[in-house]
């Protein structure tokens, strides 16, 4: 059927805007609680420890769980905050079926019977790869595991893809390229043993603050920060360095540093020649980046690239973390490698204080990119093109090569595939597309021609609001089960309290639905996460991401065990490449050329403006979690768009005023926000919302040919100064309740669609 979104009337009738419901002393006028469940925080991939204190079935408030090593006891606002989601009145708690005037509950019997007839009729008309499935990695692993062996043994599909895709891909392909294992090279107690910190990319104080404490701790022992970025974010601001390049050109200066380490003579030759392979081949492809044609590409001044150059070389120790300002590009993977030269250049890594490592974003980045929901993956991070691979993997499941299906699309292809009508059905877990892929325009056409879309998740999010049927899964603390951390850390998620209604764990739901298609015998013995787990650490054994030595008791005990861990008396591994011994079947790292090319879409008289996107603090990815948090709403309830005086001086714009934003994709309307932190030739919005308030209006399809991660961080845009009567409905409301709420002290509304 035709799935044209619902009216904003429809919508609001139903589901929104409420009010929060939290007084200052919670929902309950006893506010001791009856239990307190250590477990992590839902959001970020630094998973920090958190304890949620349950009253009556419901999570009202939390404390700190200094034990846990990671962030002992500290959390950024989204963590303080993360509780009050799961009261919240827009949690869904019955199946729902789509008709013309809204959506209607529906027995959970009948969602089911509909779901598995759609699936099965278009499977029979237009073949099994005609039905996809995407999902999200704030799942657990035993969530991400099911849902890859889900969708190859119980819907046959070889169209699976994750969201992060949109996230951490090029860095893994960057890491298994160089490495041949996809992990960071170091636990975050190695950040502040560092002299000096190469922090590329990353907005660390806004979305990963915890980590900031990190880096501040190797600053009182004198370490050195550069930081890269062409906005001066919130850590840059206190560098001893900052190299605010042109979006895009990431590679032209790794290369440029390179060639200096090399003209220079700060090389470490006997870690090069004892344990690398293609350094001859890489340092060829740098001798022409003098530092001039790096500052023509990059727009940093030559002094600056070569200050970088020799902090950098004459360390003795450092620490370089990337993630996704370098990593969202059409080039990330070469991005990611240009850092990786840098760091086997100099040979620092493998040992106390010497470390490399990509800042996961999602929840569980790390491990839902190992155990099988990629398209081009199976559990252990292996290859599901290699015959040895997927003979291993068919001996654990039990089926046979031919049932098993090989490489799918990922997700941005899927979309392609959907909106071309090559995919018709979809199952869509806990992923938010409209909100998350670029050219939201597209994925909104795309899920139009759905003849079948079902999808399970806790709130209607924008991509829901298309769906057939909505079922109701479990929120982070309504089930229990695995994650691993950004550090490669296995942790214990545990249960606080029950799911409402018919909502149930999408791990239930999974499996229920390969039984009713008739594939049972491949899920019947998963009657508890644990079950999942323990065949995981099976399908695991042997791989890069071994998990066979991990077990429940054994995480609780240590309070997390970082992978590698092969057998069950093995102590875990915090550092990897200890001693100069990689992945590769060789154990040598391998070095990869990086020739520098430009972004697939440059600025021009036309589009003469870069743009860039990201997070901010107070919100998380697609927002469908953090926008019904009242107290994050307050804080930052709209986005806006940042620009430099003498940007916003071109155009005629103040704070405030409204400006057009208008690339080759779309055009939206935001309020300047006019910061001495941007480059002048570059403008940044916060990608938070949906709709009219979408950044990802603007942004392209274009993949990185590796990775096929889109190009979100460089767009090219041109401005128009333009009247506050443009601003779209949804910011002038949001705009009108900020300022009740800051006027009145009111509780900001927790959800506007």
């Amino acid at each position: 059927m035709s799935t044209l979104p619902l009216s904003q009337d429809q919508l609001r009738a139903q589901f929104g805007p409420h009010l929060n419901l939290a007084p200052p002393g919670g929902w309950l006028s006893d506010p001791t609680p009856d239990k307190v469940v250590e477990t992590h925080c839902c959001f970020c991939g630094q998973q920090c420890g958190i304890k949620l204190k349950v009253k009556d079935n419901k999570v009202i408030g939390f404390d700190p769980w200094e034990e846990f090593p990671f962030n002992q006891g500290k959390l950024c606002p989204k963590g303080v905050k993360r509780y009050l989601q799961g009261n919240h009145p827009d949690r869904l708690t019955k199946a729902m079926k789509r008709t013309e005037n809204g959506f209607e509950p529906m027995g959970w019997n009948e969602a089911m019977d509909r779901t598995v007839a759609e699936i099965q009729r278009i499977q029979q008309q237009h073949g099994k790869d005609a039905f996809a499935v995407l999902s999200g990695v704030s799942l657990t692993n035993e969530k991400s595991y099911l849902a890859g062996k889900f969708a190859r043994l119980g819907l046959q599909t070889k169209n699976l893809d994750y969201n992060g895709r949109l996230c951490m891909v090029s860095a893994g392909a960057g890491n298994k390229k160089a490495f041949g294992v996809d992990r960071a090279a170091n636990s975050w107690a190695d950040i502040e043993l560092a002299e000096v910190i190469w922090v590329a990319g990353s907005n660390v104080a806004e979305c990963s603050p915890i980590t900031t404490d990190y880096i501040w701790r190797a600053r009182d022992r004198g370490a050195l920060l550069i930081v890269v970025d062409p906005r001066i974010t919130p850590l840059a601001r206190t560098a001893d360095l900052v190299l605010p390049l042109k979006p895009g050109t990431d590679s032209a200066l790794t290369n440029g540093i390179l060639h200096l380490l090399h003209k220079w003579k700060l090389i470490d030759w006997d870690f090069v020649n004892a344990h690398t392979h293609g350094f001859e081949e890489t340092l060829a492809a740098v001798k022409d980046c003098t530092p001039e044609w790096t500052s023509q590409i990059t727009g940093l001044p030559v002094d600056a690239i070569e200050k970088a150059a020799r902090i950098w070389g004459e360390a003795k120790t450092s620490f370089l973390l990337h993630a996704r300002g370098i990593e969202h590009q059409s080039k990330g993977v070469d991005n990611v490698l240009g850092c990786i030269n840098m760091v086997l250049a100099t040979g620092r890594i493998g040992r106390p204080g010497c470390g490399y490592a990509t800042i996961t974003g999602q929840g569980n980045g790390q491990g839902g990119r190992e155990h099988g929901h990629k398209c081009d993956q199976l559990p252990g991070n292996r290859d599901i093109s290699n015959p040895e691979h997927r003979k291993y993997i068919c001996s654990v499941w039990g089926c046979t090569d031919e049932e098993l299906p090989g490489v799918g699309q990922s997700a941005q292809e899927i979309m392609n595939a959907i909106h071309a009508g090559e995919i018709k059905g979809l199952l869509l877990l806990c992923f938010n597309p409209l909100v998350s892929l670029p050219d939201s325009q597209f994925t909104r056409e795309a899920l139009s021609k759905l003849e079948f879309f079902v999808c399970l998740d806790f709130f209607l999010s924008e991509s829901a609001q298309h769906a057939d049927i909505v079922l109701p899964s479990a929120l982070h603390e309504e089930d229990e089960g695995t994650s691993t951390s950004a550090e490669g850390r296995v942790i214990k998620i545990n249960k606080a309290v029950d799911c409402p209604g018919d909502a149930r764990p999408d791990w239930q739901i999974m499996v229920e639905l390969a039984k009713r298609l008739g594939r049972g015998k491949y899920f019947d013995h998963f009657t508890s996460p644990e079950a999942i787990f323990n065949e995981l650490r099976v399908a695991s054994k042997g791989g890069t991401a071994d998990y066979a030595g991990i077990t429940y008791e054994k995480i609780v005990k240590n309070m997390g065990v970082f992978w590698p861990c092969p057998t069950e008396d093995h102590p875990g591994t915090p550092r990897l490449f200890e001693g100069g011994k990689f992945f590769h079947p060789d154990g040598k790292a391998k070095f990869n050329p990086t020739p520098y090319r430009p972004p697939m879409e440059v600025v021009d008289d036309d589009y003469p403006i870069w743009l860039t996107s990201g997070r901010v603090v107070f919100h998380y990815l697609s927002g469908t979690q953090t926008r019904r948090i009242g107290f994050l709403v307050e804080q930052c309830p709209h986005p806006y768009l940042e620009i430099h005086p003498r940007l916003a001086e071109r155009y005629g714009l103040a704070e405030g005023d409204a400006v057009e934003i208008t690339s080759r994709r779309g055009s939206m309307v935001l309020p300047a926000k006019v910061v001495k932190t941007i480059r002048p030739d570059t403008v940044f919005i916060p990608y938070h919302w949906a709709g009219a308030l979408s950044a990802n209006r603007l942004t392209a399809r274009h993949l990185d040919p590796v990775s096929k991660i889109p190009e979100f961080k460089v767009s090219a845009v041109r401005l128009k100064k333009t009247t506050k009567d443009q601003f779209s409905p949804e910011l002038a409301e949001l705009q009108r309740m900020a300022f009740e709420a800051r006027s009145n002290q009111t509780d900001m509304p927790e959800r506007v669609f």
